[in-house]
C-alpha cells in the first residue's frame, strides 16, 4: 500500500515539473516527504523542494532560472502556499504575504513600502 502511494505520488510530481525534461525525484524515510529536483534543458536546477506522499507540494520550494539565480523562493502546506514568499526579478526583490494560498500583501523590499493590501 505504501509503495502504492508512493508511485502515486512521484506520478503527481510531474503536474510540477512538466516543463523540464530531467528530474530527480526519491522519498526521504526520515521526513517522510519525497524530495523532488528539477532542471532546465542546459542542466542547470529550475525547481527544488518536496511532496507530502498525498502528492501535495509540502515544505519549501525554490524556483531557479536558466542561469542559476534563485527567482523565487516559499513555502508550501499541503499544497497552499503559506507565510512570505520572496520574488525577484531584473534585481528587485518583492516580498509576498500569502494567507490561505491568496496574496495578502506584497511590499517592494528596497524601499519597504506596501504596494498591495488585503481588506
Amino acid at each position: 500500500m505504501k509503495n502504492t502511494i508512493v508511485l502515486i505520488a512521484m506520478a503527481l510530481t510531474l503536474s510540477v515539473g512538466y516543463a523540464q525534461k530531467e528530474k530527480e525525484v526519491k522519498l526521504n524515510t526520515e521526513t517522510n516527504l519525497i524530495e523532488a529536483t528539477y532542471f532546465h534543458d542546459n542542466g542547470e536546477i529550475s525547481q527544488q523542494g518536496t511532496f507530502d506522499l498525498d502528492g501535495k507540494l509540502h515544505g519549501d520550494w525554490l524556483k531557479y532560472n536558466e542561469e542559476g539565480d534563485l527567482i523565487s523562493e516559499g513555502r508550501y502546506n499541503r499544497g497552499i502556499r503559506t507565510g512570505k514568499w520572496r520574488f525577484i526579478s531584473n534585481g528587485v526583490v518583492k516580498e509576498v504575504q500569502f494567507d490561505n494560498n491568496a496574496i495578502a500583501s506584497v511590499t517592494d523590499k528596497g524601499n519597504k513600502s506596501s504596494l498591495v493590501s488585503k481588506d
